[in-house]
Order: C-alpha cells, then sequence, then structure tokens
C-alpha cells in the first residue's frame, strides 16, 4: 500500500454567516470547521467515508472531549489552511490534533484536540478497533507530536515556538 499521507490540510475562506459582529469567525463555529475539513480530508486522502464506516462496522467515533485554544481571529472572506493529524490511539480511544492557520500556513490560529471513543451502535458501548482499524490507525498515526493527555498548552506552545521558528529563518518579522 502507498504511504497515506498523515497531516493532510486544505484551505477554507472564513463566510460571513460564521462570524460575529467584529468580523472574526465565531468561537463555537470553529468546531465546525474543523470537524467539516477532517471529513472531507479522510473522504479524500483515505477513501472513508465515516457514515457508511459506521452502518458497515455498525460502530462509530464519539468525541468525548475537546480542549481548543483561539490564539488569533480568523477573519471573515480570509482563507485559512486547516491541517489535521492522529496523534494517539489505543485499543478503542483516538486523539486527533487539528490546527487552523493564516493561508500560508505561517501562523497558527487555533489549535484543538478532539479525543474520541470507538462505540457499538445503536447502543454506545465502548468497543475495541478491529484489527484493520488498528493497523490504519498505525499508518497514520503522528509520533512526532508528543502526546499526553495533560500536555495540551504545552503542545500549543511547542507548535508556536516551531512556526515563529520557521517564520525567522525565512526572514520574516514577527
Amino acid at each position: 500500500m502507498a504511504s497515506l499521507i498523515r497531516t493532510p490540510e486544505t484551505s477554507h475562506r472564513i463566510h460571513f454567516q460564521d462570524c460575529d459582529m467584529l468580523g472574526h469567525l465565531n468561537n463555537a463555529r470553529y468546531l465546525d470547521y474543523f470537524l467539516n475539513a477532517r471529513e472531507d480530508q479522510v473522504a479524500q486522502h483515505y477513501q472513508l467515508n465515516m457514515g457508511a464506516l459506521a452502518q458497515e462496522q455498525q460502530a462509530a467515533w464519539v468525541i468525548t472531549k475537546h480542549y481548543l485554544s483561539y490564539l488569533k481571529p480568523a477573519r471573515q472572506g480570509v482563507e485559512v489552511l486547516i491541517r489535521s493529524q492522529l496523534i494517539h490511539f489505543d485499543n478503542s480511544n483516538l486523539v486527533l490534533e487539528m490546527q487552523m492557520r493564516s493561508g500560508d500556513g505561517r501562523r497558527l490560529l487555533a489549535l484543538l484536540w478532539s479525543e474520541m471513543a470507538f462505540v457499538r451502535l445503536p447502543g454506545g458501548t465502548r468497543l475495541d478497533h478491529s484489527d484493520e482499524l488498528m493497523d490504519l490507525l498505525d499508518q497514520l498515526d503522528v509520533e512526532a507530536a508528543d502526546y499526553d493527555p495533560d500536555g495540551f498548552d504545552e503542545r500549543v506552545k511547542a507548535v508556536r515556538k516551531e512556526l515563529k521558528a520557521a517564520r525567522r529563518a525565512a526572514g520574516e518579522a514577527d
């Protein structure tokens, strides 16, 4: 099997209807942008339809927790880059990291961790991933993104530091 893209990214334009009176993306809408981007990326890069997978397996991932840091406003009409990656998984759980960056990818606007549990449908009881899913998750796991359940704030700082160093290396002013 060909190597899968572990950190897909897509561009999205911030729509007027999703913004507050200041022209900033409404805080509640960040989740929609992140989750819609991930759904599109999974379909495009992994050829997975999450609804079909849920019906086929009689199981699905449900979100159990979000950690979201808003760093800079995403403004109405601008293009943003949304990156997503799997940073942790075990037999029945996974953690996705999603980053919203400026359109050029050089500045972090927001960072999200979504913790999910794999559950049986329709009952909602936890279920272990199948061997096939475990193999896929193993291929997609980004081990370089250090995951510590209590380390969200440290991860935000590390990504910001990494982007700042890249901007300096490129000769950009902060």
